[in-house]
């Protein structure tokens, strides 16, 4: 069996290699299950210490563990890379922050905080980044598709659950967003709306 510091270089060297956050359980069959769930936090903890001097910092995220670029480096980063982040419209961002902080959501009630038609285009870029899905069906007329963000939404955002988002009032400020996305009377991230049939929002991954 290995040690614990070969244990910690084995756990450093497959999050290295990973293009995905890695789950507890997942880094566990690296030691065929021999090696404990909370050794396995400690262990990581104790890599997260090792590189918090560094450009690169190991953080947990809703779909797990992984290394990432610290933000404060990641403008020099992007001078030399080819893969430009895709630029989003304000009418994307605004549907994003509504579904985010309302969810689970259908059409129809973005366009009641937005006040316009929301753009079949908007929902399909959305789904195609991976940052939204449909998670059941509200149980109305039409059965209109309830829309909520996923774990990618927020590994993307570098957050652990729908608890960490900002104030909802910081991201209507930086988007403009109507009044009424940010109302006091919203539901807070994970809450039902409305009488519906679906699975729960994304959960952070322990």
């Amino acid at each position: 069996m290995l040690s614990l510091p070969e244990a910690k270089t084995v756990l450093e060297t497959a999050l290295l290699a990973s293009q995905e956050p890695l789950a507890i359980p997942e880094l566990r069959k690296l030691f065929d299950q021999e090696i404990g769930a909370d050794t396995i936090r400690r262990l990581l903890d104790e890599l997260r210490e090792d590189w918090s001097a560094k450009g690169v910092e190991l953080v947990n995220l809703a779909s797990g563990w992984r290394f990432q670029t610290r933000p404060a480096f990641q403008s020099y980063l992007e001078r030399i890379s080819a893969d430009k982040a895709p630029r989003y419209s304000r009418a994307v961002l605004e549907t994003l922050a509504i579904v985010a902080y309302r969810q689970p959501v259908t059409r129809g009630d973005i366009e009641d905080v937005r006040g316009v038609t929301v753009s079949p285009n908007i929902i399909r870029a959305l789904e195609g980044r991976g940052w939204i899905d449909v998670v059941g069906h509200r149980d109305a007329p039409g059965r209109p598709a309830l829309y909520a963000t996923t774990r990618r939404f927020l590994d993307d955002l570098g957050l652990r659950s729908l608890q960490e988002l900002p104030p909802l009032e910081e991201i209507a400020k930086s988007l403009d967003l109507p009044a009424s996305a940010g109302e006091a009377a919203a539901p807070q991230p994970g809450s039902a709306q409305g009488d519906a049939e679906r699975t729960p929002p994304v959960a952070s991954a322990a």
